[in-house]
């Protein structure tokens, strides 16, 4: 009797101490996901771009969000401007060097509530073979079963922006000329696990 008290408890303290079994696991929906990005060109316009290929999950704790993570990867070589060869370009040795670097990804570290349905994801960004941390300012814009299929879908979605140095991960050619500071913005619905 006393061994099996001696189980139970156990096994209670296991599952209260694993924050997993809270959260829900989802996938993102690789139609429905937008990472872009913006620089400026010479001073004279400015040359908007995104990722084509993104993938990732996210274990998201709707009671307690600091709980919840994120994990992203990009393929840097499906960086699309709108222009063949300004692609092509910026794919090669001069930028994104995507023979040398080929994937990008995003694991968040710590969320941060800083509103109803804002907050602050930090995590580590490893770009162009560097690994530096990034704050994404997050809003959770719904969560819902999804109309438009006759099977029942539970989405989520999150809007997120911020802004990055590329000289910071090792793509500094033509600073002074391009720009720098990149803001970039996110937006994505992933479908529940």
């Amino acid at each position: 009797m006393k061994t099996n008290r001696i189980a139970a408890t156990a096994a209670a303290l296991a599952i209260l101490a694993s924050p997993a079994l809270a959260a829900d696991t989802w996938k993102i929906d690789t139609s429905h996901v937008y990472v872009g990005f913006e620089v400026n060109h010479l001073g004279f316009s400015t040359t908007y771009g995104r990722f084509n290929d993104v993938s990732g999950t996210i274990e998201f704790d709707e009671e307690n969000p600091e709980a919840s993570s994120v994990e992203v990867k990009i393929d840097p070589a499906s960086v699309d401007t709108g222009h063949k060869e300004r692609d092509e370009h910026v794919r090669g040795e001069d930028l994104l060097n995507v023979a040398e670097y080929p994937e990008m990804s995003f694991k968040s570290t710590s969320i941060e509530r800083t509103g109803e349905k804002t907050g602050k994801i930090t995590g580590d960004l490893t770009l162009h073979g560097v690994t530096k941390p990034v704050t994404l300012d997050t809003t959770f814009t719904q969560k819902g079963t999804y109309p438009m299929t006759e099977e029942k879908i539970e989405v989520i979605g999150f809007d997120a922006t911020t802004t990055l140095k590329r000289s910071d991960y090792g793509m500094d050619k033509w600073t002074a000329m391009i720009g720098d500071e990149m803001p970039v913005t996110i937006s994505f619905e992933a479908h529940k696990q």
